[in-house]
């Protein structure tokens, strides 16, 4: 008799022995609904710092606007300001992206990282924010060729820490390196 068949017998039966199939098959959707649910916690986490991560970039881009947007419309590039008789000197700011992100996801520096408490106690961690680098790479000074210029770009990378919990316990954290990119595009 295959399988399928003793099951459609068991369920026909009516001794009640498949009361513990019932059970069994009950805690098994429940197990792996907990888990579905768990990966969309950690999925909605990841998502929501790096869009912060994404605002916190591209505001500082547009802090460089000013800087950036004369000299690239007189065909040289910006964020370059004349350092006496010697030459350019590059001004562009990398920003206060922790600030931000502090203000943005409610995150609050604690030894050395930037974490979200869960809930109201505050002693559950949520997820912490670290190691973060911003790389600004300026237009070259007056390109020989404009069309195939670097272009002004700023380069984030942090990293994201979310504690997993399953069945009541902490499990592992995970850790995530998250890359942004930003630039500006010159449009006339």
């Amino acid at each position: 008799m295959r399988l399928y068949e003793k099951i459609k017998v068991i369920l026909k039966n009516q001794r009640g022995t498949s009361f513990p199939l019932v059970i069994g098959v009950t805690l098994a959707l429940v197990i792996m609904l907990c888990g579905v649910s768990e990966y969309f916690r950690l999925n909605i986490i990841v998502v929501g710092v790096k869009e912060a991560v994404e605002d916190a970039i591209i505001s500082t881009v547009n802090d460089n606007y000013a800087g950036v947007y004369h000299g690239v419309r007189e065909g040289y590039s910006g964020g370059y300001l004349p350092d006496g008789d010697t030459g350019w000197e590059v001004a562009v700011s990398e920003g206060d992206i922790y600030t931000y992100l502090d203000g943005s996801l409610g995150t609050e520096q604690s030894g050395g990282r930037h974490v979200k408490f869960a809930g109201d106690s505050g002693n559950s961690m949520e997820f912490a924010i670290d190691s973060l680098s911003v790389t600004i790479r300026n237009a070259p000074l007056a390109p020989s060729d404009p069309s195939n210029a670097q272009r002004f770009e700023a380069d984030a990378v942090i990293r994201l820490e979310v504690p997993v919990r399953f069945g009541g316990r902490l499990l592992p954290s995970i850790h995530i390196t998250l890359k942004v990119q930003a630039g500006y595009i010159e449009v006339f």
